[in-house]
């Protein structure tokens, strides 16, 4: 198992939820409000003011999947994230020890 994270933009949700929904036997997804700046190196020279207060609003995508899945959904999210600009966001995959579901304490 699984967990592919990525910071997108908001204004991407929609496009990014249609995509993941089109995935045969997707298995849901997190959305979480997230807030943050991209890397300074890639931004170049800023005043103190603009260091503190260039937060940007992100959400933060959660899925967790079989390995097998971890392609399709990446590439989704790749084509309803990416504008080609700073900030488009990240993607990253993380290995899952084990899952259990609270209901009835079962493995997944």
């Amino acid at each position: 198992m699984k967990e592919i994270r990525a910071i997108v933009r908001p204004a991407r949700v929609d496009k990014l939820r249609e995509a993941l929904r089109a995935i045969p036997n997707f298995p849901g997804v997190t959305f979480l409000k997230a807030q943050g700046f991209t890397a300074p190196a890639e931004i170049g020279r800023r005043t103190v003011r603009q260091e503190l207060t260039d937060f940007s609003d992100k959400i933060m995508v959660s899925v967790v999947a079989d390995d097998a899945m971890v392609a399709p959904i990446r590439e989704a999210i790749f084509a309803a994230c990416s504008t080609g600009n700073l900030g488009d966001g990240l993607v990253w995959v993380v290995d899952i020890g084990e899952i259990h579901r609270i209901r009835n304490k079962a493995a997944y």
